[in-house]
């Protein structure tokens, strides 16, 4: 897929406070989407949504779009 992230978003969230047990235990985001974060692989709009309320940045910030030949 032609997207990828800018920023390490668990590193950043563990930066921010928001280690993976606290995510998980507060349900901010569930195991498939922390594993697909580890894996880099897409998450749902929502789980985006969240990510950039926790550590305050748009979509934009996380996330870019690069063309595939």
């Amino acid at each position: 897929m032609p997207i990828g992230y800018l920023i390490n978003v668990l590193e950043e969230l563990k930066y921010a406070g928001y280690n993976t047990n606290r995510l998980r235990q507060k349900k901010l985001l569930g195991e498939n989407t922390i594993q697909a974060l580890r894996e880099g692989r897409m998450i749902s709009m929502k789980s985006l949504a969240t990510i950039c309320q926790l550590l305050d940045r748009q979509p934009g910030d996380v996330i870019f779009f690069y063309k595939e030949d």
